[in-house]
């Protein structure tokens, strides 16, 4: 299995910027939730240190894994401090739960 979970932590105001860009790449779906946390720039105005942010994942093939981080580097820069981080994460085994089947992302 030759896939990759793609993890981008962003700035919230950058989605929709990211989401088009995502459409224009053809990536067949994607997951996104709020998340708070804190990483190198901690928000000390808050009691928790934490900023929000929204968390994209992907599952796409290894082909395909560098051009699809680029795109989202590519709409979420800002060069300010809080842009975010992305992870390219190999991924063991992948099921569609319809199905009950290995899922193949080459079909």
């Amino acid at each position: 299995m030759n896939y990759r979970k793609i993890t981008a932590i962003i700035q919230p105001d950058k989605l929709a910027d990211v989401e088009q860009r995502l459409k224009e790449l053809c990536v067949p779906g994607i997951s996104v939730t709020k998340v708070d946390g804190y990483g190198e720039s901690p928000n000390f105005f808050h009691n928790d240190w934490t900023s929000e942010h929204a968390r994209v994942e992907i599952f796409v093939t290894a082909a395909r894994a560098q051009e699809i981080a680029e795109g989202i580097m590519g709409a979420a820069h800002t060069g300010h401090e809080h842009d975010g981080m992305i992870a390219v994460l190999p991924v063991e085994h992948l099921y569609h739960i319809r199905t009950c089947k290995q899922l193949d992302l080459d079909e």
